[in-house]
Parts: C-alpha cells; structure tokens; sequence
C-alpha cells in the first residue's frame, strides 16, 4: 500500500528531536521505530485510552509519566504489545531500559508506545537493535520521517505545524498523529505527538491537553471501536523567548490554548478523513438539547449506525436512515414534531415527515460532496455538541479483512 505524504510545512520546535529507524516489524524496509528526544526541563502532559484491555506500553508509560522527568518517547508500529500478558509488560520495560543505557538516561525518563498486530509478541530485539540508528539521526527537523514512522493501516501522513505570538515573541506548535481504523479514542488518537516550544506550567499543560482532546479527538469516530492502544503527548520544552504560562488567567492563555487545540483538531480531521476505506468527511452537529450527553448520544448513533455510512458511500440521500437513527439514540420523550434534520442547509425532516420544500434533487446536490455536514435540531434545550465521522466502504471490510495477511 503506497503511503501519501501530504504533510503541510513542518515547524521544527527547538528543543525537540525526532530520529527514525527500520526494524522490519512487520514489512521489511519500511520505517517503523521512532525515538522523540528532549531536554529533562520540558514539561509533558499525556492522555490516554480508556479501554479496560489496554496495551502493556500504555501502563508503563503512564507509570513513567507519574514517577519522573521524561526525555524520550519510543514508538513502534508493526505490532500493538497489545493482549500479551506478562511477556509484553517484560518486553516495553526491555526496551525503555535499552534506551536508557545508550543515551545515559534514567529508566523512568523514557516513554514507550506501541500500534500494530494485537495479539502477538514484540520482536524486542529488532526494535533495540535499531535503536542507535534513530538516536543518530535526531533531528529538530526529524518530523516528515517520524510522520511515516508511526503509520498502520493509514494510506497518509498526518501532521499539523503552526506559530503564534505570545508576550511579543514567535512559539510553535507541530504535531503527528496516526490512525485510521480501530478509532472511537475516548481519550485522544491511536497516537498523536505535538511539541511546543512555549513554556508552560506542568498542570496547566495537563489541563490543556485534556480540554483539548476533548474538543478534538474525542470528537471523531470512525467505526465505534476504542483501541487498546491510543496515547496523545504535549511536550512544552519552554525554548522559546515567550514568557511563562502559568494559569489560564494569563492574557495570552487564551492565543495559546486556541492555537494547541486548532492542531490537535487537524489531525483529528484527518484521521477521520484517512479512515480505512473513507470517501467522505461527515460534521454531525446535534443542538438544542435538554443535556450534552443526549446530543452526544444522538450524535454518535448517527455516527454508528453501518444503514447511515453506507447511504453517505453511496451518495444516497435516503434521509429515512438518518431519522430512525435519532429515533432509537434514547433520547426521552423526544418530540418528532419539535424536531429537524438538515443536510447542509437542506432540510429534510419537518413536523414528523419530510419537510414541504425537501426535493430529492436537493439532497442529492448534498450528498455528491465529499464534506457534509448533518445538523439535528431538537429544539428542547440550550446544549449542544459536534462530532466528526466519515462513509463506510468496500474498502474498510477489505482492509480489515486482510489486516493480519
């Protein structure tokens, strides 16, 4: 499978490093191991996935994150570590400890994150003995390598790099991320890494990336499933000129904050938009609800339901589907009548039917574009929110059919 490199200008952000290697995980020649390196000062915020099931690089790398000052991720792709039991916790240990002693570091400074094959042992040795490769090659421009060096079943690199001023002086934000199927995060992406050369308090830096992975990634869904392996890292090496952030009462927090999260959200977007088999790019918006959790609820069944996808593949406007997924999200004492669909700016739904202006030749128009944006009015309260999915293709049964060929 050809990969697409589709990467915008990639900031580099000093004070952070990339370096990238070939093991042969999975498919010979292909870069597969990615080593990220920055100084002890940095500060480093993590979220990850929620999945009961998760991965033995997802427990270590928590407890690492909570025991010291971190200096360096290590990511593999090929194989998740993932369902492997006591032999998989040995092996992300085994490998943090490899890095550890070439570069001198303590054990508990390095990161490990795995994405791939659940199911089967790391092949430890071929990642350890790349190792010194990738710390050769470290490079604050290391990040159209790295972009490659993370992808799965992805069919383009995913990278998002901006810079905004903050008391006077220039900081830069860039970030990757992978992931393409396996994606209902509950947290963030398969991986995500963004780097920042602000200076920014640990627990704000925390609080920041959670607000915004929850108005990004935790906004997106693919096929419904949370893998066991998602991780998203904010690494702030504090390089830039800027003055410390320190709270969000700061008068630039909020120039900040925006500018991490826009970042975050491009990469979200694209991994919707590399979904395995994906034609499509669908914004569904539900408002005017009693809760947000019954505009989530009505959202995601809309997201979820396999009759909705396949309409949107299709370009089908069978608005029918649509409605009877709002009708089975759970929402109490609903009133059909009270409640409208659109596509874009076509209404479908009106008063319990389809609306009086609704002609087919109207959806149509709509759903022949490769963006659509699905909005539900309930029009029985002030909440709402807004999540990001895409079409389900031949070509996502096909990919995961084969996925261990």
């Amino acid at each position: 499978m050809s990969i697409e490199s589709n990467l915008p200008e990639m900031n580099s952000v000093s004070g952070f490093q990339l370096g990238t290697a070939c093991a042969g995980i999975k498919v010979a020649g292909r870069k597969d191991v990615v080593v990220m390196s920055f100084d002890s000062s940095a500060n480093v915020a993590g979220v990850f996935t929620q999945n009961a099931f998760c991965a033995a690089p997802v427990h270590v790398a928590k407890a690492h994150l909570k025991e010291g000052k971190t200096q360096f991720f290590v990511i593999n792709t090929g194989n998740a570590n993932a369902g492997t039991g006591e032999q998989g916790m040995n092996d992300a240990h085994k490998t943090c400890e490899s890095l550890s002693n070439l570069t001198g570091s303590a054990y508990q400074s390095v990161l490990p994150f795995s994405t791939g094959v659940i199911g089967e042992p790391l092949p430890v040795d071929k990642i350890i003995q790349v190792l010194p490769v990738a710390l050769d090659s470290l490079s604050e421009d290391g990040w159209y390598d790295a972009a490659h060096g993370i992808l799965t079943t992805d069919t383009c690199t995913k990278g998002a790099s901006t810079k905004v001023t903050v008391g006077g002086e220039i900081v830069t934000i860039t970030g990757i991320s992978k992931g393409s199927g396996m994606i209902r995060p509950d947290m963030a992406t398969m991986l995500g890494f963004v780097a920042t050369d602000a200076a920014i308090e640990q627990t704000l830096l925390q609080s920041i990336l959670k607000e915004g992975a929850d108005r990004s990634f935790n906004r997106i869904t693919v096929d419904g499933d949370t893998s066991t392996n998602d991780a998203c890292m904010l690494v702030a090496t504090g390089k830039s000129k800027a003055p410390m952030i320190d709270s969000e009462q700061h008068s630039d927090y909020p120039i900040l904050f925006k500018a991490i999260t826009d970042v975050l959200e491009q990469l979200a977007k694209a991994i919707v938009l590399d979904g395995e088999g994906a034609t499509k790019l669908i914004n569904i918006k539900v408002k005017s609800g009693e809760t947000e959790q019954e505009c989530s609820d009505v959202a995601y069944t809309i997201a979820h339901s396999p009759l909705v996808k396949t309409a949107f593949f299709a370009s089908d406007p069978n608005w029918g589907r649509i409605l009877a997924a709002v009708g089975r999200s759970g929402v109490n004492n609903l009133d059909i009548d009270a409640l409208e669909i659109f596509l874009d700016d076509v209404c479908l739904v009106r008063q319990g039917g389809v609306a009086d202006d609704y002609t087919e030749e109207r959806g149509q128009k709509v759903m022949n574009q490769d963006e659509i944006t699905v909005t539900v009015n309930l029009q029985r309260g002030s909440f709402e929110t807004q999540i990001w999915t895409c079409d389900l293709s031949y070509d996502y049964v096909k990919i995961n059919a084969e996925y261990r060929s």
